[in-house]
């Protein structure tokens, strides 16, 4: 038995998920007679009160056509120094858009309206232009913290007041909702666009959308084929979408019990320094400066878990559909042995 905890991306398709992909009806998206993709993009949009959505391979795709449209080149973004699209979406704000990011040191990946205010440059010729305010909720690098309906919202009176574009990377936006009294309409409302990754938490094999206005949309579907993004047949990896949004929400909250058990144990652990609060399914554990991360995880390959190294002594595991509470505890006594 392999226990993967690397990312809650490597999870399986279900059986049921695959029935549904085989069954699914077919057509060809980039001449927008794709049956089924055309029914997640509708579904996802009146979910979080959207007019229309974009259908994509990637998160990476969805935030940086955002991005794109948001921006003109010698433009600055507003983000987050553990923002995702920063850190792991190769540079794109530079390459695809030819702006640049303005780090903001938030709280566990959090930014606050006050520190938008002090950091958009005036007018001057010799400044970058700020145009767009980037949030990630949750935020991966901060330990899958997650933001509040009212910090969202005094962002976004802040971007109106400001005339600024306000873009939200949801790569795991269900991972908050289910652990807040928000809804997606909720979030809808305060966004100019908003990216929804369906192959994390939700376990489908490939797909996130982009969300906007008709004409943002429209748009976002001319870069996506500059980008290369244009798919045809894509009804199959959309009705696992479908599959995933109708069967695979309200369970997150079992990979946010099976994440806090397992941090419990982390956290009594003689070898780990440090251990981040733990608000969804992401652990980020940092080991005592004596413990060579390389080898400790040897130590867990050697008995079938996969993790990830996260940072100079950060160790990071995610749980997700796939993680069992059979393997929860085969997890928790390794640990103890090691």
């Amino acid at each position: 038995m392999i226990i993967d905890l690397r990312s809650d991306t490597v999870t399986k398709p279900s059986k049921g998920m695959l029935d549904a992909m085989f069954n699914a009806e077919v057509g060809d998206d980039v001449f927008g007679e794709e049956p089924t993709v055309n029914a997640l993009e509708e579904k996802v949009a009146k979910l979080f009160g959207k007019e229309a959505a974009l259908f994509c391979p990637s998160g990476t795709m969805t935030n940086q056509i955002g991005i794109k449209l948001h921006t003109q080149p010698g433009d600055e973004v507003l983000c987050d120094a553990t923002a995702h699209i920063y850190n792991y979406e190769g540079g794109g704000i530079s390459f695809n858009s030819g702006a640049q990011a303005k780090l903001l040191q938030g709280v566990r990946g959090q930014i606050s309206a006050q520190q938008v205010v002090e950091n958009i440059n005036p007018n001057y010729d010799w400044l970058t232009r700020t145009s767009l305010v980037c949030i990630e909720n949750t935020a991966n690098k901060a330990g899958g913290s997650y933001y509040s309906l009212q910090q969202m919202q005094e962002l976004a009176n802040v971007c109106k007041e400001n005339k600024l574009n306000y873009h939200l990377d949801g790569a795991r936006i269900f991972n908050a909702i289910i652990e807040n009294d928000y809804t997606p309409s909720d979030i809808g409302k305060l966004f100019d666009s908003i990216s929804v990754c369906l192959s994390k938490g939700l376990g489908a094999p490939v797909g996130s959308l982009l969300l906007g206005d008709k004409e943002f949309i429209r748009k976002a579907r001319r870069v996506r084929k500059v980008f290369g993004g244009g798919m045809r047949q894509a009804g199959y990896l959309a009705a696992a979408g479908i599959y995933a949004l109708d069967n695979n929400l309200t369970r997150l909250k079992e990979d946010h019990k099976r994440a806090k058990q397992l941090s419990v144990v982390i956290n009594g652990l003689d070898y780990v320094d440090s251990v981040l609060p733990v608000d969804t399914n992401i652990i980020i554990f940092n080991l005592k400066e004596n413990i060579r991360p390389d080898l400790f995880l040897q130590q867990l390959a050697s008995n079938n878990i996969k993790a990830t190294s996260f940072g100079k002594q950060a160790i990071r595991f995610v749980t997700h559909l796939d993680f069992t509470d059979e393997m929860l505890e085969k997890v928790e006594n390794t640990l103890k042995n090691i």
